[in-house]
């Protein structure tokens, strides 16, 4: 049965939360807790480094290796109502997991802590090595045991202590406590007398039945210049700048507690969407990183040198304290000697990015809302007559029946099927949002089948949670429970989802979970979820549960032939491996665009590698101006979409006037040119884990300059950009790393490496650059979508290093099946070296019996840096002549005749061949 409906005045309330104008509903520092207000972080801040204390001084004790070849001990202190158990396990090549809970053998608690399930890949534990026993070191209360051939772990006992080293020279790279914070808050089992363990927030309560069960902790980084990660905050800041300590200003903790945000702060340590618990550090010569399995509210300190008081005689290292309001130590330490290496070590447990489908990598249009069927086809038939090509069209939440979603308003989209038919015959798809708020009506057949199987999120009191979101009174499946999931997953056939087709993919937004009427626009933390778990253990997780759901029901649709799309507004570690995300809802300035770029740079790093910002902004008009730089920026982003807001006036590419139409038509193009190789990353990036859009010193790692320029950025390890973020700018200064020329996209003019340049801006492209020593794969004739560009010829470009060599790799497949997993693709390494360019097949030839062949050819090769006078090349085999002359970078209007060309080779991307340069 429904509940009884609100009290008129909340009700009125609330239509007016709906309906306010989105400058009445812009980020608002007092609607959020601050630490001082959560005191699981306040009273971790309030703690003295150092402190012998209880409860902090625990000490180990019965060191021992099991019998699975982790090292275990036990933690006590005479305070504590029991101990706590630590296990220490290996993966190699060079990871540490740490694993702390409460001991549970002699008591059998009412609860137990929360451990996060189905984020890790199934096959962590059978990957564990066996560790020796532990040694004893001479004359110290410490014990040893070998991680690697070259990593050892350090334990010291009373006060307990962890170092990750280097064996042989025992430099640290990593630590755990070494500053004594370390704090684990025993569950109780009754309500101490006289402590109420309620918290309040304006006018919410949370009850906290279960009472303060929080866990802090320092770890340091030894080596390192920076620290980098810890997704999602706004900030122009590629590093993660020191939140306490001298010369810090009053500064909040880097928040991770997954929120609504309106108009979030471009600059601030808040949490927004989504929360992955993953640092890295780097210094040159060594990276390491740390990762906590935990989805309660985190909040992270990045410590200046001097903030305990000591004089560090240590250079390059960096110290952070943890705090985190419940669950357990699942901590994952990292170490290499390159930040690939660590970041291919955190995928190697969260799982590698899901190649996505091709349509999904090109340019997507999308506004809350396209009106009706008159408007979608109105601006389809847009970007046709403006030769502007677009591949996935949105439809945000007025397309529904009244805000229930898998169904339709019959008022305004009679005939999906039919409108989604036209756009698939251009080879076109559309989008449709569906959210995890439930409407609350008895003749909605979801929400009553929801009800009568009990699969909502519960409150306090054990009844369905009853919040408020887009169609009022909603409640929340729990997504927690795989047989939700499962049942949710089914709600995408086509039986059930009515008017859909296979060419329509999602969109899961407001899934924090976002509740308009509840404490910081979120679900209360002591609401109910399955086996018994409090939201808080599990909050920052459950969009990510959502997520792995829909993408499921994708999979299932297409009877597992077809990868999926779906994109998601919440995050969490692991959600790289079902689909995409965005930075939510930014605003139409120039901070925004700036800040865009460190945004989607961290997700990079930290697993997601198929993000980007909504270009123009969501929020707000843009000036023509900034309409222009965001495409040209946003058309490097690895997930490229123009968005906005119901209030914001029309913005299609094509309503500025002609010559911002232009501009904004070539960005658009530039990356439909770069599709192969973009999509060639995403292979790339499914099997390493290395982000397709990548900080500077990800490349060079070595390079102090790059270590946090978050203005300018890589596109795979060949191409550099930089984006221009100030209205009026007439010039920039551009650092290009490396001792080796880059060419300009543009022209093709060379510009020396390991300087600053400062170069004239033009308004008709931002700077980019193609590093010498690569090969880049292009297609340059543009098509209405990248469905119609399949059998189009390839253009390499090869830009000469001081050696006169380059390489670079193609990836094919069909762009949509999940058969490249039984060998059915094309991989190919073409090098370039003494005036010759080979082509070399680089597929194993062990994944499975299926074929993917394809007659496409390469019909041209720009050689940039070539010595002038070579007018023929030799194809072998065949012996076939043809000619080299002068031919332009690109094939924009206007565009001069500047490099070396070997026109129509028409040797095929499928074949072993050589060309030579005569």
């Amino acid at each position: 049965m429904d509940p009884p409906p609100l009290p008129r005045l909340l009700r009125l309330a609330l239509l007016l939360l709906l309906v306010a104008s989105p400058a009445a509903l812009a980020w608002k520092k007092d609607e959020f807790r601050n630490c001082n207000q959560t005191p699981f972080c306040k009273r971790a801040r309030t703690r003295a480094p150092h402190s012998l204390d209880a409860p902090l001084s625990l000490v180990a004790g019965s060191l021992a290796v099991s019998p699975d070849g982790a090292l275990t001990a036990q933690l006590s202190h005479p305070s504590r109502p029991r101990p706590l158990l630590l296990r220490l396990s290996a993966l190699p090549p060079h990871a540490l997991r740490l694993q702390i809970d409460e001991d549970y053998s002699t008591t059998t608690p009412p609860h137990r802590r929360f451990h996060v399930p189905d984020v890790l890949l199934p096959d962590v534990d059978s990957r564990t090595l066996h560790l020796s026993k532990p040694q004893t070191v001479a004359g110290a209360a410490a014990s040893t045991v070998a991680l690697s051939s070259d990593l050892d772990a350090l334990v010291n006992h009373d006060p307990f202590q962890l170092t990750v080293r280097r064996a042989g020279s025992g430099d640290p790279v990593l630590s755990f406590n070494s500053h004594g914070l370390f704090d684990f808050e025993p569950l109780h089992e009754s309500k101490p007398e006289g402590d109420t363990w309620e918290e309040n927030f304006r006018s919410h309560t949370d009850t906290r039945p279960r009472g303060p069960q929080s866990i802090s902790f320092d770890v340091s980084f030894h080596g390192a210049d920076f620290v980098y990660g810890l997704p999602e905050h706004g900030s122009t800041s590629l590093a993660l700048r020191p939140t306490r300590g001298p010369g810090v200003e009053d500064s909040e903790p880097y928040r991770l507690f997954n929120l609504d945000v309106f108009e979030y702060l471009h600059e601030s340590p808040f949490g927004l969407y989504g929360s992955i618990p993953f640092m890295i550090g780097h210094g040159p010569g060594t990276s390491s990183g740390f990762f906590w399995l935990n989805a309660a509210e985190m909040q992270i300190d990045v410590l200046a040198p001097g903030w305990d008081g000591a004089a560090s005689t240590e250079n390059g290292r960096i110290d952070t304290l943890w705090m985190a309001e419940a669950g357990v130590v699942d901590a994952f330490f990292f170490v290499g000697s390159e930040p690939k290496d660590v970041i291919k070590q955190y995928i190697s447990v969260t799982g590698t990015p899901s190649l996505p489908q091709q349509f999904a990598v090109a340019y997507h249009q999308c506004r809350w809302n396209y009106r009706d069927e008159d408007d979608v086809a109105g601006v389809d038939a847009g970007f046709d007559e403006h030769d502007i090509p677009y591949d996935v069209l949105w439809l945000d939440i007025e397309h529904t029946d009244g805000k229930r979603y898998f169904t339709w308003d019959r008022s305004t989209f009679p005939n999906p099927e039919e409108m989604q038919r036209k756009i698939a015959d251009k080879g076109r798809k559309m989008v449709t949002i569906v959210d995890p708020h439930m409407k609350r009506d008895s003749g909605y057949y979801l929400h009553e089948e929801a009800t009568a199987k009990g699969y909502y999120v519960k409150d306090a009191s054990g009844n369905d949670y009853d919040g408020w979101c887009w169609p009022g009174s909603s409640s929340y499946p729990d997504m927690l429970n795989p047989e939700i999931r499962d049942w949710w997953a089914d709600k995408f056939s086509y039986q059930n989802y009515k008017g859909s087709t296979p060419t329509l993919y999602i969109w899961n937004d407001m899934n924090e979970p976002s509740v308009f009427n509840g404490p910081e626009v979120t679900m209360p933390r002591d609401a109910i979820h399955n086996g018994d778990v409090e939201h808080r253990e599990l909050h920052n997780a459950y969009g990510y549960y959502f997520h792995m759901a829909t993408s499921d029901g994708l999979v299932k649709r297409g009877e597992g032939k077809d990868r999926p799309f779906v994109l998601s507004r919440a995050f969490f570690a692991g959600s790289q491996r079902y689909g995409a995300v965005w930075t939510g809802d930014n605003s139409a300035d120039w901070d925004h665009l700036k800040s865009s770029i460190p945004m989607v740079l961290t997700l990079g790093l930290t697993g997601i590698t198929f993000s980007g910002a909504d270009v123009g902004g969501f929020f707000g008009n843009p000036e023509p101006d900034l309409l222009v730089r965001w495409y040209q920026v946003g058309a490097f982003y690895p997930f490229f979409r123009g968005h906005a807001h119901h209030d914001t006036k029309r913005r299609e590419p094509w309503l500025f006037g002609e010559q911002r139409t232009a501009l904004m038509r070539e960005a658009i193009h530039m990356r439909y040119s770069l599709l192969p190789y973009y999509y060639t990353l995403f292979q790339e990036a499914s099997v390493t884990g290395v982000p397709v859009m990548r900080p500077l010193w990800l490349e060079f790692p070595d390079d102090k300059e790059t270590y946090n320029n978050g203005e300018a950025f890589m596109v795979g390890p060949a191409i550099l950009a930089q984006g221009i973020y100030e209205e009026g700018q007439k010039s920039v200064s551009v650092y290009l790393p490396g001792k080796e020329l880059w060419y300009d996209l543009r022209n093709g003019s060379p510009y020396k490496g390991s300087v600053s340049h400062k170069l004239q801006v033009s308004e008709d492209s931002i700077p980019s650059f193609q590093r010498a020593g690569t090969i880049v794969p292009r297609k340059d004739r543009f098509r209405r979508s990248s469905t119609q560009m399949v059998n189009d010829p390839y253009t390499l470009v090869i830009a000469l290093n001081s050696s006169g060599s380059a390489e670079g790799e193609l990836y094919v497949d069909d762009g949509k099946s999940y058969d490249y997993q039984q060998g059915a693709f094309i991989h190919r390494r073409f090098i370039f070296a003494d005036n010759k360019l080979t082509s070399i097949n680089i597929a194993p030839d062990n994944l499975g019996k299926k074929v993917f062949s394809t007659e496409c050819v390469i019909e041209r090769i720009i050689v940039l840096g070539l010595s002038s006078g070579a007018k023929k090349a030799i194809i072998e085999p065949g012996n076939q002549e043809v000619e080299i002359d002068l031919g332009p970078i690109s094939l924009r209007s206007g565009s001069r005749s500047v490099a070396p060309t070997v026109r129509r080779p028409n040797v095929r991307v499928i074949d072993d061949w050589t060309i030579r340069i005569a």
